[in-house]
């Protein structure tokens, strides 16, 4: 005979609060919205998120803000996107010149949903690129970029050669004809520059020319590097936005308050 050990005891904090007298008794449902409640002021009486929280999510909006407001968040989404999906295609990508082309090829035909998250993921990068420069487009013809948001400007900007450093190395890593043709041009772009061009130039190769290490140091600027870097950006972005707040369209003019003119006066 098989003997049934009893349940664990919940924690005081997940039980159900006792109730005042007359009150209802609180169905399955209601019960277990109330577990949560008690749930979220455990972990905010020990983290006091709540306070961070309410000062990035609830901030004055001004007037006339409208869908071109939405692309910094949209870029933000593109991004997420991305890694997401780059971390599952690194569990089957293997960064060799020997082996790359054939895991990709694995990834397309035969993984699981392979073919889907490859799809998003470079196409997905087209779209980062083009929200990016229509994020910049409208931040410099609202005027977002004068003060007191001149630092915010400058952090998009890098964020922008970030994401187009990102979309460029990523287009090696299939391995294909195309792709190692494509990057020995733009390497040979770079490295014509003044000054750093050279050195830039030996840096992206992992040598004079292309050799076997220049796919694996590719990869780990594409995986490793840049994504730590926008990461990085992207939150100093959004404290930046939440401390200063947004620029109201340049089409609405601020309103004159009559009793402010008379006391002027």
């Amino acid at each position: 005979m098989k003997l049934k050990l009893p349940a664990p005891p919940l924690p005081p904090s997940f039980k159900p609060q006792p109730r005042r007298p007359g009150e209802k008794e609180l169905g399955p449902a209601g019960t277990a919205k109330e577990a949560g409640i008690s749930a979220v002021d455990w972990l905010d009486e020990r983290t006091s998120l709540s306070g961070a929280a309410r000062w990035m999510m609830f901030r004055k909006v001004p007037k006339g803000t409208n869908w071109f407001y939405t692309l910094g968040s949209a870029t933000m989404f593109a991004f997420l996107s991305q890694a997401v999906t780059g971390v599952f295609l690194a569990m089957y990508y293997r960064p060799s010149a020997a082996e790359a082309y054939e895991s990709v090829r694995y990834i397309t035909n035969e993984a699981f949903l392979g073919e889907f998250v490859r799809g998003m993921h470079k196409w997905g990068s087209t779209v980062m690129v083009i929200l990016v420069f229509l994020h910049m487009g409208r931040t410099y013809f609202f005027g977002a970029y004068k003060y007191p948001r001149e630092l915010n400007w400058v952090v998009g900007a890098v964020l922008l050669v970030l994401t187009m450093l990102m979309s460029f190395t990523g287009y090696l890593l299939p391995f294909d004809q195309k792709s190692y043709w494509a990057t020995i041009v733009g390497v040979n772009i770079n490295g014509t520059g003044p000054l750093v061009g050279p050195y830039l130039n030996d840096f992206l190769l992992a040598g004079p020319d292309f050799g076997a290490t220049t796919l694996s140091r590719f990869y780990a600027i594409h995986m490793m590097l840049v994504p730590g870097l926008i990461a990085a950006l992207i939150g100093a972005h959004l404290y930046l936005v939440a401390k200063l707040g947004t620029t109201a369209p340049p089409w609405l003019k601020a309103e004159k308050d009559p009793e402010l003119r008379k006391e002027s006066a």
